[in-house]
């Protein structure tokens, strides 16, 4: 098996996208922002309140790993869906965006995840999330001979959600660490780290977890302060090599030990749809990473991709990232 420069883990959704505005979200009980749980029946019920939507293969890890391909590297995937009509989508998307995914679907039930992301005039999104077949990813579904061929195994911190999953990235841990390689985890919202703060942190300082990606919010909602500034220091104290800090117009803030890097944002034409920011600019920095570019290059290349995502409906590519000029003087193409 050829080397991976990214292997991705995380749950396997489609997203339906609609257009709304704030009073919908306070109809409908919609936490602004964030990534709420829902049923079965829920899905359903927001699904025929909704306005017209569109359907995009997505989840946080899918969406990086499909970046990742999209600037030119290579990347694998593992992920749950079941043999229903939304995990073929999501299949034959990740696979024709040039991503290895072979995890074994579900016979049918329960179905494939969706999450119903509602998008605001000022590019905000709110997701409503069913789980569905995600929460069957279990430590059988880790092949170790691709954990073994990535340079950096990823995985999102909504996989805390479904409690066999846990066991699962451990396990993937475990074997990157084994082969030399590294781990890296996004905390995914500030919800999410509030459900499973006490757990992000032993995976930070137990070695576990080599890199962290978090945006402002997350990180200090991790350390229950609130100033950005204090947050940086918990991180570069607890992270075993670097933590990446998003502060969405203001840039990104790189974190280790003896430094810290500012990079600014990228400038955008229009926000359209914020939907993949965080995803995307973990995309571009560890496509620079994995090439061997310093932190700064790499958090350039990040923003790139993360202004070029929220220009667009949807949380990947449209067109190979790789072609835009931008990418190309960083990447040396």
């Amino acid at each position: 098996m050829h080397e991976f420069d990214v292997l991705t883990i995380g749950n396997a959704i489609v997203d339906i996208i609609a257009q709304t505005d704030d009073a919908f979200l306070s109809r409908e009980g919609i936490q602004k922002g964030g990534m709420t749980l829902i049923d079965a029946a829920r899905a359903v019920e927001l699904y025929e309140r909704m306005g017209p939507a569109v359907e995009t293969s997505g989840g946080s890890a899918g969406n990086t790993v499909a970046g990742v391909v999209s600037l030119g590297g290579t990347g694998a995937y593992f992920g749950k869906v079941s043999d229903d009509s939304l995990g073929t989508i999501f299949t034959h998307d990740i696979r024709t965006q040039g991503v290895n995914f072979a995890t074994r679907p579900l016979n049918g039930h329960p179905p494939t995840a969706r999450s119903m992301i509602m998008v605001t005039p000022d590019g905000q999104r709110s997701m409503s999330t069913y789980l569905g077949a995600c929460v069957e990813l279990g430590e059988e579904d880790i092949d170790e001979t691709v954990v073994a061929a990535a340079k950096v195994t990823y995985f999102e911190g909504y996989l805390w959600d479904p409690p066999r999953a846990k066991d699962a990235i451990r396990k993937a841990a475990a074997i990157a660490h084994r082969h030399g390689r590294e781990v890296a985890m996004t905390l995914s919202d500030s919800f999410c780290v509030d459900r499973y703060r006490e757990e992000f942190l032993d995976l930070m300082r137990s070695g576990t977890v080599d890199i962290v990606f978090a945006n402002e919010a997350e990180a200090t909602a991790l350390y229950k302060v609130n100033d950005v500034a204090s947050a940086l220091d918990r991180l570069a104290e607890d992270t075993k090599r670097f933590a990446a800090v998003t502060r969405s117009e203001h840039g990104c803030i790189i974190v280790d030990k003896a430094e810290r890097i500012t990079v600014p944002a990228t400038p955008v034409k229009s926000v359209v749809d914020t939907t993949g920011a965080g995803d995307l600019f973990a995309s571009g920095f560890l496509r620079g990473y994995t090439t061997g570019l310093d932190h700064r290059r790499s958090a350039e290349l990040g923003s790139i991709a993360a202004g070029a995502i929220i220009e667009q409906i949807g949380p990947r590519p449209q067109r190979p990232l790789a072609e835009l000029p931008a990418v190309k003087a960083i990447l040396g193409a």
